[in-house]
């Protein structure tokens, strides 16, 4: 599925209509790399080192990941061809830019083919110390503004001639960094305010300026709405008696899956069996395509490699993380479509016509790195949901 100049891939392998549609999401597209004389190997080769640790832009964001479950995928189809249900896979190269025609225009035209996913599991990088020890359930919506305050041009020796929008709005955009937004909920926290970036002036040392730009984000909890922060914005800002203008954009709702979900709870499971130890539950950290999935309807995970090294010079992974990620994937598909009682509705016919070997498992952890296009845009009884 192209749109525009974004390429997407939907595959799907069994019949629509078999329940569950477990669909599994991840993206190609990377950030710059930075100064390649910074980088220890070529950052879009894809090498591993003596050590077994994978270099690469993408190795975890979020390349690593797709392989990760491509190859549980090819094992889980090889050992079960005829598991219940039907497995499907989203991959888009538009997601570390503006996200507007990838994953989202997929899931669009999906919904226009009556397609209905049931459960979803992203490869985003979404663990911190070790495989799994944090699973996202949900992401805080985002909320960006770009703000003009609109005052007169003068020189500065005569100000009463001048209206300086630098002095005019301080009072307001304290007002801003200091309001108390919500108080978040039991699974988020509260929604944040921030600015990161001001303009104002002409260059000149003797010139006040005609105008102040001001551009801002909301990180907000399911206790905001996009409204109610539009809305207070306002009442902040005319209270000032400020003449100004605002452009409202980058409007992403939260979103949370259920902790008491079977997905959710299989997936802990899998974490625990495949690693031995218990995860946990977060919603933190920025947006991410799982938005548009969990407006289907569908239960939405996170659930990948640790995050520690993403967007960074020399990027990597150890191969020994890839394939404990990938054995939670397998695991994971095992309890949902082999041994859960609730989708013994029926099956889909096929399977891979041999298994998988060792060495092809490892060409596939490498085949995503042969790329050179970079995005400048870019068990349930003992886990706890983690506010972060």
């Amino acid at each position: 599925m192209n749109f525009h100049d974004v390429t997407n891939l939907w595959a799907y392998r069994g019949e629509l209509c078999s329940k569950p549609l477990v669909v599994f999401a991840g993206h190609t597209d990377v950030v710059p790399p930075g100064p390649l004389e910074n980088w220890n190997y070529n950052p879009y080769e894809g090498h591993i080192d003596e050590h077994n640790v994978l270099h690469g832009r993408g190795a975890v964001d979020m390349k690593g990941g797709i392989a990760s479950f491509i190859v549980a995928l090819e094992d889980f189809v090889a050992n079960y061809p005829n598991h219940f249900g039907c497995i499907g896979v989203i991959i888009t190269s538009d997601e570390e830019g503006k996200a507007e025609y990838g994953t989202r225009k997929v899931v669009q035209e999906l919904i226009s083919r009556d397609i209905k996913i049931d459960m979803a599991i992203i490869g985003e990088p979404s663990s911190n110390e070790t495989i799994g020890d944090y699973i996202k359930t949900g992401r805080r919506g985002s909320l960006g503004g770009e703000l003009t305050i609109i005052g007169m041009q003068g020189h500065v020796a005569y100000p009463h001639q001048s209206l300086n929008p630098i002095h005019e709005c301080l009072g307001a955009l304290k007002d801003l960094v200091d309001m108390k937004w919500d108080d978040g909920t039991p699974d988020f926290g509260p929604t944040t305010f921030q600015i990161s970036n001001i303009n104002a002036g002409t260059g000149a040392r003797n010139v006040v300026p005609g105008f102040k730009k001001v551009i801002f984000n909301f990180r907000y909890s399911p206790a905001s709405t996009e409204e109610s922060l539009k809305s207070r914005v306002k009442t902040i800002l005319e209270s000032h008696s400020l003449n100004y203008e605002i452009d409202w954009h980058e409007v992403c709702s939260p979103y949370e899956t259920d902790s008491g979900s079977l997905l959710v709870k299989h997936a802990l499971e899998s974490v625990e069996k495949v690693t031995g130890r218990c995860g946990k539950l977060s919603t933190s950290g920025g947006t991410s395509d799982g938005r548009f999935l969990r407006a289907t309807g569908a239960h939405v995970i996170e659930l990948g490699l640790s995050y520690k090294t993403i967007h960074k010079i020399n990027e990597h992974v150890r191969i020994s993380e890839l394939e404990a990620l990938s054995a939670i994937y397998k695991d994971l598909l095992e309890r949902i479509l082999l041994k859960s009682k609730f989708f013994l509705l029926g099956g889909f016919l096929g399977a891979l016509k041999s298994s998988v070997k060792d060495d092809i498992k490892k060409a596939n952890l490498l085949m995503y790195f042969n790329t050179s296009s970079a995005i400048t845009h870019k068990t349930q009884s003992t886990c706890t949901l983690e506010q972060k």
